[in-house]
């Protein structure tokens, strides 16, 4: 979809969406959410908004949305203004402000469950100013992991700056997103020693297969421990359909539905590792952006 999109068009789409997933779509959730970040029609007009699934447990009976905002717009002020969430003393509600602080911003987002709330803010840093991940880990309310793995820029040939970073208030989480893609796809061994050093669970065949056609990596810390919680590995492709991986029938009804809404092949598949195991999740753009495509597009596809 390549026009601006209204907030009762937004509204309808997400319960379309919802539908093929048997997930429930309450109108009393989802609007003050939609409405909570700018003015209206306004702040979607220039937004990218995607809709996301996953194939694990905790994410059954869910369809999580997401949007750009306007550069404008503090979306942490404006989430705790509407009540989306609370304040804290936790490290997790002084991040975001402390990253403004030290770091440009270009783009935020946000994301939310269409049953389960508010949940994300990612904050998009210039591509031609990405981050320092050794500055960022400087920050006192930033997860003490980031410092402590440093390292794996080094050993696996990973961008030691950073393009995004996406905070997860009620899980208490961060994502930290390397910045720099890989033109080429990962080499297998690169992928097994990764997961090895970090602590996940052994990949199977098929995750291998999978991450060796990705064009980005990002880790998940949180305040809990030190250790890496989570390793995502990312990938663009036309047709989700096609890939060799588990889709149960509600998600391929999910992507049925995105490419009957005009889609226009944009998905990007990433595969999870964990120490408890490995699990898939699956983005569809709805309204795409061509400044996009510096951020995302890459040949190194599944």
């Amino acid at each position: 979809m390549s026009g601006a999109i209204k907030l009762a068009d937004f509204y309808s789409a997400i319960e379309d969406t919802a539908r093929p997933l048997d997930v429930p779509c309450s109108r009393d959730q989802v609007w003050p959410i939609l409405t909570a970040f700018g003015d209206g029609e306004d702040a979607l007009s220039q937004s990218v908004i995607a809709f996301r699934v996953a194939t694990d447990i905790g994410h059954d009976g869910e369809l999580d949305c997401r949007f750009t905002v306007p550069k404008n717009v503090d979306p942490y002020d404006s989430a705790l203004a509407k009540g989306l969430i609370e304040k804290t003393d936790h490290p997790v509600g002084a991040l975001l402000p402390d990253v403004q602080k030290l770091c440009p911003i270009d783009t935020y987002a946000i994301d939310f469950g269409v049953v389960g709330g508010f949940k994300k803010i990612y904050a998009f840093f210039p591509p031609d100013d990405l981050q320092d991940l050794s500055e960022l880990a400087g920050i006192p309310s930033m997860p003490r992991g980031l410092g402590e793995h440093l390292g794996l820029s080094d050993r696996y040939g990973l961008s030691n700056k950073t393009g995004c970073v996406a905070i997860d208030y009620p899980g208490r989480t961060v994502n930290i997103y390397y910045g720099e893609t890989f033109p080429d796809g990962i080499e297998r061994e690169v992928i097994l020693s990764l997961l090895r050093e970090t602590g996940q669970q052994a990949p199977s065949e098929q995750m291998l297969r999978f991450a060796q056609a990705a064009f980005g990596i990002y880790i998940t810390l949180s305040w809990d421990s030190p250790k890496i919680k989570r390793v995502c590995f990312a990938a663009m492709t036309p047709d989700p359909m096609r890939l060799p991986i588990p889709l149960d029938p509600k998600i391929e009804g999910f992507v049925r539905h995105m490419q009957d809404t005009g889609t226009e092949g944009k998905f990007v598949c990433g595969v999870a590792s964990s120490p408890r195991g490995e699990y898939y999740k699956l983005q569809a753009y709805y309204q795409w952006r061509p400044w996009m495509v510096d951020l995302m597009a890459h040949p190194a596809s599944v």
